[in-house]
């Protein structure tokens, strides 16, 4: 590992305060040692990865790590800080800070040797002698493995599987082991991946659980012999990216985490999987679709239920998309007066322009009829995964016929999850554990469901949608600005996070019963999510030398992406320098989203962008609002950034060069 890093590469009195000077102080060893040609490119690089999800990890560590094209060589910074540095770890600051630096076409040799440190991480003895040693060329050599002191020495770059991982019989009159096996996989595939591995064997070591683990990181991955799989009782899938051939473990107790969780909680997990096998709880078939964060068990109830929202609302958002985009150009060709065409399978003529838009209505009609039962059975889903798709879709099915509107959509899911999670927890014969998925869970769920959504909670969350409806109806004047703000605020505080979603939730919403204020909110919304990647395109154009080369690249970009209405197209910008950056973009928004709800603009399609303009109620206006979002974001951002440049050298005379070292985002 010698070519990883040397003691130049090694700060054991790390004075950085934030992560980000962190970065820029190891970056700066690296520069110096050859290994990174461009620090600002590989500082941006860093903090995108770093805001896809936090490097810290308990136990004071900081892993700060990414992939760039400004990496010449595989390369390791370590620093050491006495005061700690917040990495966004649950129990605290670190001390302990590794810079891990990959090129975009990083070998596997190298690879595996950081896989094999980030395995040492999880040796408290190896953690423990970093903080005791201060001089760098024996802390370079500990992280290198020539230490004999720590226990075990180097690590190797795949912990060994147990005894029996080949699914053999225990000797004779011993009892079966309980058999887990299961996959790791972070976005880098660097540090994350091979840490939850290590966690994962030794809390598996700890319970006397045979457990065989794949990792699925940068350097590849060894499957998991087929045997291994078939013998193994439970499986888990600690994960931030797709498991490559997940099919492989369709049938099995399943427990679906991120990656994280495996590396905090991992005994958790364990003591999970062994529960569901002894329910009897199984996986089917699994799909190609992205993996959802439902949430762990050791998260806050308010961070569990904000992610079973967001489940259900991103399997909601396709049907809203076809419905309400077929419903607009209905609209568009036809007019409004095409919602009272008679239905296309008794009438249609090929001929008929009228024919073509009452069928695209229609059709969109049918789509929008799916939003409330697809929203509760996916956050049903969210919550117990499968068992909960029938009484959620159910319970949703009758929010509608109930007028409950998206309201009763929200709560009937919550309603299938809940009542799907008391189900579960009975102790059920091993006899009838084979028919609990399939018939007994889906029957007494569904009824459950069915008599609290008719009886008990339908017409009390009825009336409050009445009533939303018909507040959204009458804004006007400065109660409408005043939503414009908070929504255009909204949806550019996190570039197309959870706050961004909740509100395009609420305008989606209103687009299940359609009024002149609803329509004027989802115009409002779909205006400001323009403006941040709008603005920051702009302000690349006009004081490029603000930026640097990666980030005026990605402006270029950012004209296309804001035009389209991907919100995220200011991301790398926002995680560069977050507080320069989100609050320009969020002056913007609101500045958007006042603008075109005091325009009285309107949108009956459910997303936003150029292409949507000849749909939009007073179309010209509608521009010259995401035009006066864009000049306010991109007005800020230029005044901010020079004002920080010209601080900054001021600064430089008259400090020590070690000390004038200023961070990306301050």
């Amino acid at each position: 590992m010698s070519e990883l890093i040397t003691a130049g590469l090694v700060d054991v009195d790390l004075s950085a305060e934030t992560k980000q000077a962190a970065a820029r102080s190891l970056a700066e060893r690296m520069v110096a040692a050859g290994r990174v040609t461009d620090i600002e490119g590989f500082l941006a690089d860093v903090a995108a990865r770093e805001a896809q999800m936090p490097t810290g990890l308990d136990g004071g560590i900081g892993i700060p790590h990414c992939r760039s094209e400004h990496v010449t060589a595989p390369t390791l910074a370590f620093g050491r800080s006495g005061s700690g540095i917040d990495f966004g770890a649950p129990d605290g600051p670190a001390d302990l800070i590794f810079l891990i630096a990959a090129p975009a076409g990083a070998d596997d040799d190298h690879l595996t040797i950081l896989s094999s440190l980030a395995r040492r991480l999880m040796d408290a003895e190896f953690t423990d002698a970093l903080r005791a040693e201060r001089d760098p060329a024996a802390v370079a050599a500990l992280i290198r493995g020539e230490e004999t002191a720590v226990r075990g020495g180097p690590a190797s770059p795949s912990a060994p599987a147990p005894a029996s991982a080949a699914g053999e019989a225990p000797a004779t009159g011993a009892p079966a082991p309980f058999r887990i096996v299961a996959v790791t996989s972070c976005p880098t595939g660097i540090a994350h991946t091979y840490m939850a591995a290590e966690s994962l064997q030794k809390a598996g070591e700890a319970a006397g659980v045979e457990l065989v683990v794949e990792t699925q990181g940068s350097a590849g991955f060894t499957r998991l012999d087929p045997r291994v799989i078939a013998a193994a009782d439970a499986v888990i899938l600690a994960h931030d990216v797709e498991v490559r051939e997940k099919d492989r473990f369709a049938g099995k107790p399943t427990v679906d985490v991120g990656v994280k969780a495996a590396i905090n909680r991992p005994a958790e997990l364990i003591a999970d999987a062994r529960g569901k096998a002894a329910r009897g709880e199984t996986t089917a078939a699994a799909t190609a679709t992205a993996p959802m964060d439902t949430g762990a068990p050791g998260d806050h109830f308010g961070t569990r239920l904000r992610k079973w929202l967001m489940t259900g609302v991103s399997y909601m958002v396709p049907f809203v998309a076809a419905g309400g985009l077929l419903i607009a150009l209905a609209f568009a060709i036809g007019g409004y007066e095409i919602n009272t065409a008679p239905s296309v399978a008794e009438h249609f003529v090929w001929t008929e322009t009228a024919s073509w838009a009452a069928l695209l209505f229609q059709i969109g009609g049918a789509a929008f009829g799916f939003l409330v039962p697809v929203l509760a059975g996916y956050i049903a889903y969210g919550m117990v995964d499968r068992p909960g798709l029938v009484p959620g879709i159910v319970g949703g099915a009758i929010a509608v016929t109930v007028n409950a509107g998206f309201l009763g959509g929200l709560a009937a899911g919550l309603i299938a999850g809940a009542v799907v999670m008391a189900i579960q927890r009975v102790n059920v014969p091993p006899v009838l554990r084979g028919v609990m998925p399939v018939v007994v869970i889906p029957l007494i769920s569904s009824a459950v469901v069915g008599f609290l959504m008719f009886v008990v909670v339908g017409k009390p969350i009825a009336s409050l949608q009445k009533a939303m409806t018909d507040w959204l109806s009458g804004l006007s004047g400065g109660n409408a600005v005043l939503l414009g703000v908070l929504l255009g605020l909204m949806m550019c505080f996190d570039l197309g996070g959870p706050v961004n979603k909740v509100a395009y939730a609420f305008a989606v919403g209103g687009l299940a019963t359609p009024t002149d204020g609803s329509l004027k909110v989802m115009a409002a919304v779909m205006a400001a999510g323009m403006v941040p990647p709008l603005g920051m395109a702009l302000a690349t154009t006009v004081r490029g030398k603000l930026f640097t080369k990666t980030e005026r690249d990605n402006g270029k970009a950012a004209w296309v992406l804001g035009a389209s209405f991907i919100s995220e197209g200011a991301i790398p910008f926002a995680a560069a320098d977050p507080l320069r950056v989100i609050p320009s973009a969020m002056v913007g928004g609101a500045v958007t989203g006042a603008l075109s709800m005091a325009f009285d603009a309107t949108l009956r399609a459910p997303h936003g962008g150029i292409f949507v303009v000849p749909l939009i109620g007073q179309p010209l206006l509608y521009l010259l609002a995401i035009a006066a979002g864009t000049v306010v974001t991109a007005t800020l951002v230029v005044l901010l950034k020079s004002r920080r440049k010209a601080e900054t050298a001021a600064a430089a005379p008259a400090a020590p060069a070690a000390e004038a070292k200023v961070p990306a985002a301050v």
